[in-house]
């Protein structure tokens, strides 16, 4: 396959194994510039991608690690060379590119010279793994068309990646919704191809990983809200109503009034039927709707947990700091 001379690419990683090496692969022959930056793998992350021919950018432990932090270095080392190119593909060092996705994404920015983000469908390897798996596969599937956000698996214009200087280094999660947002508000646009693009390995088997990525969500909610408060309305209020405001009622029901718990309960079960129903009619089967609808209903408890953390280090002043899952 003929590489691509007008596109670098950006990996970003931390502790991948040989996700990584799966991703850089699946880039070597479609790319002739590869920057990988990693963010204080402990593993063999650094070697292998040297291996692979990759320009390797070590972040500094002293200060936080983000993905946007990443991601603005990969960017910064790109700009570094003589005679950089015009598009930039982000990829998480946990997917692999689908073969002839990025001469589809290099043409559609052709159709406009608005146009600063072009992205494509993602995909889980191993969706049937586990539920957590599942659920992101389910997740990763978003509409077509002029988009607000997407993932960080994303082509970018680069006159439009330093206009509003690159991502917030320091918003943990849902950094590409927040660096999409001003993208949108600089005028813009994004855009989804229906084809598919990456093949993602969440490798989530447990639940404490699902409750872990589900805290982060959260995280993410409330400090992009903070920046954008017209961002994640409808998210939050879900996020609040089942996740704080109802557990209270029932906690007072319980203790003081049993009517009151029942209704709390005839809420909660309202809620994860309607979101089945939903599940449903996309076309998911039944029992898998099921499974989804009961883990998008607790998601709303670690989203809190998440949330809380971000106003509790925001109120202190401290440092935004990663949340893992794997």
């Amino acid at each position: 396959m003929k590489s691509q001379k007008n596109i670098g690419a950006v990996v970003i990683g931390r502790n991948e194994g040989d996700r990584l090496i799966n991703c850089l692969t699946s880039l070597k022959d479609q790319v002739d510039l590869i920057v990988y930056v990693d963010s204080g793998s402990a593993d063999d992350s650094v070697e292998n991608a040297k291996r692979l021919g990759a320009d390797c950018v070590l972040l500094d432990p002293k200060i936080p690690f983000t993905a946007a932090r990443a991601r603005n270095a990969g960017f910064e080392r790109v700009m570094d060379r003589p005679d950089p190119p015009e598009l930039i593909q982000f990829l998480d060092g946990d997917c692999r590119l689908e073969a002839g996705y990025l001469l589809l994404a290099a043409a559609e920015f052709e159709t406009t010279d608005t146009l600063a983000v072009v992205t494509g469908w993602r995909a889980e390897i191993y969706p049937k793994a586990s539920v957590y798996n599942d659920m992101c596969d389910h997740e990763w599937h978003g509409p077509v068309g002029d988009i607000l956000a997407c993932g960080g698996d994303m082509m970018v214009r680069s006159t439009a990646f330093k206009e509003i200087d690159g991502f917030n280094p320091t918003v943990i999660a849902a950094e590409d919704d927040e660096f999409c947002t001003r993208l949108r508000k600089a005028g813009w646009t994004l855009r989804r191809l229906p084809v598919s693009m990456t093949h993602h390995d969440a490798n989530m088997m447990q639940f404490s990983q699902w409750w872990s990525r589900a805290v982060r969500t959260g995280h993410g909610f409330e400090q992009v809200h903070d920046l954008h408060p017209d961002y994640f309305q409808k998210e939050r209020k879900r996020m609040w109503f089942y996740g704080a405001v109802l557990p209270v009622f029932g906690i007072i029901g319980a203790l003081f009034f049993w009517p009151l718990l029942i209704v709390v309960l005839a809420i909660f079960a309202l809620s994860y039927l309607r979101t089945v129903r939903g599940l449903r009619q996309t076309g998911m089967p039944r029992l898998r709707a099921a499974h989804h609808g009961f883990y998008l209903f607790l998601s709303k408890f670690p989203n809190i947990v998440g949330a809380t953390t971000y106003h509790r280090r925001k109120r202190k002043g401290a440092e935004m700091e990663i949340i893992e899952y794997k």
